[in-house]
């Protein structure tokens, strides 16, 4: 199977057929063992029919003990070896099954990297964990066509001539009949197509709901809206199980005829080849054997259906990966080098001027616009930003990902070790670096509190740390990685006024000399900012230090004194100043 480290290949993404089928061509050697090991069982089960009459015809009808020992036993060391066949055969497609498994998984993730920050503009969470959790597993099992599936086909060819040699009319009905069955199930295959893909993009909404409700449950608790939003989910959930109730009755369908109509088709070949028998045409021994053949043929056709089915699914679920291998992280059109030196990042849209080595504050009063501001300069969308005087779009984009970083308050914590998780890409083993952001973010007694300080276990999204604690662990990470540009968004909203301030004053000492951008509207951290800029609705309406601003603007002492109301008034209809000092106080 493909090992954890191994390069899983560029998959073929023209369409779900070819996926699959690249899935096949990854591990030739393997498939072609399942295929034959599947042939080769399934012909010998059918030389069991064929055993059996040799038995009767040549032993026990004309009464010969030795004919009939001599078959008796080869008849059980076919069987024994069969068995041991059987045994490689579920081996190998399993180990097929497997590496497609993970090879698919690698894919995905690796893709899932490679989109980065864009993933969430371009795909749901749900669509990402239905594909993880449902379509990985279907596409491995669809590749049972691999094994039994090749071997049906070879079983079914050389029953049918093995029928030739008893009767040319049993030979003909039986093969023209099971194509016949084939067909027949064929239509309901089509619509189990259709049913599974509505099914399957009804479950990746539902599961995108279940992540955004877990995630805002303490929210919504707060908001009085917990009953709306679980009535929502509920309707939702209705849908999507009578969804899964279609899908179920189209799949019991192509079971029940699977299963049924080649039985129903070997009781009325037995019944011709026993009119045959009491006609004298056929011996009592190729009576049996023809019962046997077609006893056998059973097997096959259901694997047939089988593996129809599980193409059927597979095709949905590859079609769904492909979609999604298909997306494009934001486009890097970027030739020309970053700015030797460090140098102003200018966004026009809103008129923010950053200033090299200094410590900046963006207050608004609408925490999306500040965040925007952050993502044109990050560039995390196309924008006009430029840095030195040349526009973000025209640098190359490793360039600006190495030199500028972008800390989202709510970005994700991988599960892991503490160490690993603020060491990021960077060799986590730098015990002093690691202690001085630990240090900076006050972030000391969450690893004295850990049983095993750095080398302790957190949860996925740091779900055993309280939100103070994740913030903190997240303001560590960016430290760590110590950009040369430092974007933070909201880095200490859910600290306390005492951890708070501390982080403030350590932070500008942390950074002094490099360029550091915080959006906050706490005074604790504005006061220590070199320069602080006032937007009001996604512009900047003032620049100046904290207690200058507070001084003469109106608006911005409102926003400290969180009267967001009065916040979002532009400053000049701001004109009551005792308004405004009520506002402070």
């Amino acid at each position: 199977m493909i090992d954890a480290y191994e390069d899983p290949g560029k998959p073929d993404s023209r369409g779900g057929g070819r996926y699959l089928w690249w899935l096949v061509r990854c591990q030739p050697g393997r498939a072609a063992a399942g295929a034959l090991l599947g042939s080769t069982w399934m012909v010998l089960l059918a030389a069991t029919p064929y055993l059996m009459a040799r038995a009767i015809d040549e032993g026990l009808e004309p009464g010969d003990m030795g004919a009939l020992v001599g078959w008796s036993v080869a008849l059980f060391a076919v069987g024994a070896f069969n068995a041991w066949l059987s045994i490689m055969r579920h081996r190998t497609m399993t180990r097929v099954r497997m590496d497609a498994n993970f090879r698919t998984v690698k894919v995905v993730v690796g893709q899932a990297v490679r989109l980065g920050a864009a993933l969430s503009r371009r795909a749901g969470a749900g669509e990402v964990v239905t594909i993880g959790v449902g379509d990985v597993q279907t596409i491995s099992q669809s590749l049972t066509v691999v094994g039994p599936g090749v071997g049906a086909v070879v079983a079914y060819l050389v029953v049918a001539g093995l029928l030739l040699s008893v009767s040319t009319l049993i030979a003909v009905v039986v093969l023209l009949g099971i194509p016949v069955i084939v067909l027949l199930v064929g239509p309901l295959l089509t619509r189990l197509q259709g049913t599974e893909t509505e099914y399957r993009e009804r479950q990746g909404v539902l599961t995108a709901r279940i992540a955004d409700l877990a995630g805002g449950l303490r929210v919504l608790n707060g908001l009085g809206g917990k009953g709306l939003f679980a009535d929502a989910f509920h309707r939702d959930s209705q849908r999507l199980r009578s969804q899964g109730y279609r899908v179920g009755a189209v799949t019991s369908w192509v079971q029940a005829l699977g299963v049924g109509l080649p039985t129903l088709f070997m009781a009325v070949v037995t019944w011709l080849a026993a009119r045959l028998a009491a006609q004298g045409a056929i011996s009592i021994g190729e009576l049996v054997s023809v019962y046997g053949y077609v006893a056998v043929l059973v097997g096959p056709v259901a694997f047939w259906v089988e593996c129809g089915y599980q193409i059927s699914r597979g095709l949905v679920a590859a079609r769904r990966v492909i979609r999604f291998l298909r997306l494009e992280p934001m486009e890097d059109a970027g030739t020309r080098d970053a700015p030797a030196e460090p140098s102003v990042l200018h966004d026009p849209e809103s008129g923010v001027r950053v200033l090299p080595g200094r410590l900046t504050a963006l207050a608004c009063a609408r925490p999306a616009d500040s965040a925007a501001v952050l993502d044109r300069l990050g560039r995390y969308v196309p924008s006009a930003a430029t840095w030195g005087g040349v526009p973000l779009d025209e640098i190359a984009l490793a360039q600006v990902r190495r030199r500028i970083l972008v800390a989202d308050h709510e970005a994700d914590l991988f599960a892991g070790t503490l160490r690993e998780l603020v060491g990021g890409g960077d060799d986590p083993g730098d015990e002093e670096r690691v202690a001085r952001a630990v240090h900076t973010a006050v972030a000391d007694d969450i690893v004295q509190g850990l049983p095993d300080g750095l080398d302790s276990a957190i949860d996925a999204q740091g779900r055993n740390l309280s939100g103070g604690q994740r913030q903190r662990v997240r303001l560590v990470r960016a430290l760590v990685a110590d950009p040369e540009v430092l974007l933070a968004v909201e880095p200490t909203s859910a600290l306390d006024a005492h951890t708070e301030a501390r982080v403030a004053e350590r932070l500008g000492a942390a950074r002094r000399g490099r360029t550091t951008v915080v959006t906050t509207t706490s005074p604790l951290v504005l006061d220590r900012a070199d320069t602080v800029l006032h937007l009001v609705e996604g512009k900047v309406s003032a620049t100046g230090s904290h207690r200058d601003l507070l001084e003469r603007e109106p608006g911005y002492r409102a926003l400290v004194a969180r009267d967001t109301e009065l916040a979002e008034m532009p400053d000049t209809e701001i004109t009551d100043t005792a308004d405004a000092e009520e506002a402070v106080r």
